[in-house]
């Protein structure tokens, strides 16, 4: 399917400013970042049309409920959508943000979604309607993740500002604030055990971040580039991370150790996963293409040509048998974890 042809929107004076202090003189000519319209939070007959459309620019972001029946996705078009993933139809569109959604997140109970976006604001919604729950605001950047404690009792956001804000997952209020990274704070996931946050940065360095007050703090160095990706395996043992440097490492979570670097991606990588039994990894890169490696042997096992452009973001399904993928041309793509043969496009 060939993505439809996009408009050439000018971008906000926020949007400039955002590429000024990201990107190289050089480049900022090139990037347009779109202003979208604030729509209607409520899901309305109406808008199952819409819906059903896809998105109408790059897919930034991806999550699987828990149960796995649904998944939900947002875009630099700043909308979320969610998913019925067995009929491949979407049937919400959720709107608010004001500029392109980077983050998103499903909360343990399948309830509630989270989101983070470039227009600074972390957003709480209602799976069932899609309606929106709460605006919560608090960063003085843009906010590039955000991830809910597995025990439903903390959500967390990463952001432009260098810092991880820790959030009351129902009203929405701040609880408290960590700060350690000298740059933007581009990934962030909570451990299985609800006990530790992973991170990763623009300063190069991963670092590790006991919950709890006081609590120990580890900064994971070797990247030569922005940390753009990090995931826990299921059994908290290690933490993946993957880089502008065109590597992907693993790392032994209880020491801190690097246990060793999977070869063979080859381009800079920009997200990464664990598998739900913990056996796989999976990168998405820059050149349009998704890595599959073996953790226990470090092999690589399959290479996806996943994409036209850059794999912005990945899930796997809780039950191991798809992966997703999103990409800059717009789609998004199940695959056949076992075959790695390309299932559906959505839409």
């Amino acid at each position: 399917m060939k993505p439809h042809r996009r408009r050439r929107r000018q971008p906000t004076e926020g949007a400039r400013e955002f590429l000024r202090r990201t990107f190289p003189a050089g480049l900022c000519g090139l990037l347009v970042l779109g202003l979208v319209s604030i729509y209607a939070r409520s899901f309305t007959a109406a808008s199952l049309q819409e819906a059903q459309a896809g998105h109408s620019d790059a897919v930034r972001a991806l999550a699987f409920s828990p149960d796995g029946r649904w998944l939900v996705s947002g875009s630099a078009d700043a909308t979320l959508k969610l998913w019925e993933v067995e009929r491949g139809r979407a049937v919400h569109t959720l709107a608010g943000h004001t500029d392109e959604v980077r983050a998103v997140a499903f909360s343990p109970d399948g309830e509630r979604v989270a989101s983070g976006s470039v227009d600074r604001s972390v957003r709480l919604w209602e799976a069932d309607t899609g309606n929106e729950l709460e605006t919560i605001t608090g960063h003085t950047g843009p906010v590039h993740a955000v991830s809910f404690s597995p025990d439903g009792h903390w959500l967390a956001s990463g952001s432009w500002d260098g810092r991880i804000k820790f959030w009351d997952p129902t009203t929405g209020s701040e609880r408290r604030t960590f700060t350690g990274h000298t740059n933007s704070v581009e990934a962030l996931v909570f451990s299985p055990d609800s006990l530790w946050v992973a991170s990763g940065s623009w300063d190069k360095t991963v670092r590790l971040w006991k919950v709890v007050p006081g609590g120990k703090r580890l900064v994971l160095r070797g990247h030569t580039s922005v940390v753009s990706a990090v995931a826990f395996s299921p059994d908290r043992q290690w933490l993946v991370s993957g880089s502008w440097d065109r590597t992907v490492r693993l790392w032994e979570v209880e020491t801190a150790r690097p246990v060793r670097t999977l070869p063979g991606s080859g381009a800079a990588v920009l997200t990464v996963a664990f598998s739900p039994d913990g056996r796989l990894v999976a990168a998405g890169c820059m050149d349009g293409t998704v890595k599959l490696w073996e953790v226990e042997s470090g092999s690589l096992v399959r290479t996806l040509a996943a994409h036209q452009g850059a794999v912005q973001a990945i899930a796997f399904s809780p039950d191991k048998r798809w992966l997703v993928t999103g990409g800059y041309d717009m789609m998004i793509r199940l695959w056949e974890v076992p075959s790695g043969r390309l299932q559906r496009t959505l839409p």
